[in-house]
């Protein structure tokens, strides 16, 4: 098996076997984010203990790259603290930008390297980055709310 084929497993795994979907509470800050181009959705749910990321749900409706990077990103982000999660958040971006030619840190991104082949279809990226940019946007919405008054 090459690893092209071990990579569309695992987009293929993930987007049967969705880890984490469901909305779910707690949460201190819902988002919802569309991909104006193919019409992929997803409402993302945060979930913050002081600094780590306790949870992260969603309802995602899309393609299976989109359903796929939204589990895959999930396993990855929940149970760590907002800075080593976004160490991964930043390696995922920087191999989605990178247009193929960016080699990723394996060890960071665990089961996203298997999105570093969707990098080189530009139309596919942003099915990609769909949740990622609304765990960013929520991150920042739920730091916000918990932030103490001055």
């Amino acid at each position: 098996m090459d690893l092209d084929s071990l990579y569309q497993d695992v987009i293929l795994d993930h987007s049967k076997r969705k880890l984490n979907a469901g909305l779910r509470e707690p949460f201190e800050a819902e988002v919802h984010h569309v991909n104006p181009t193919c019409g992929d959705e997803v409402t993302l749910r945060v979930h913050l203990d002081g600094d780590t990321v306790r949870d992260i749900s969603y309802d995602a409706l899309g393609c299976s790259i989109s359903t796929a990077s939204a589990s895959v990103m999930t396993d990855l982000l929940i149970g760590r603290s907002v800075g080593e999660a976004d160490v991964v958040l930043q390696e995922f971006l920087a191999m989605m930008r990178g247009k193929g030619r960016y080699e990723p840190d394996e060890e960071v991104l665990d089961d996203a390297v298997a999105f570093q082949g969707t990098a080189r279809l530009s139309a596919r990226v942003k099915c990609a980055l769909l949740s990622w940019m609304a765990y960013q946007d929520a991150l920042t919405r739920a730091t916000e709310n918990t932030e103490e008054p001055a």
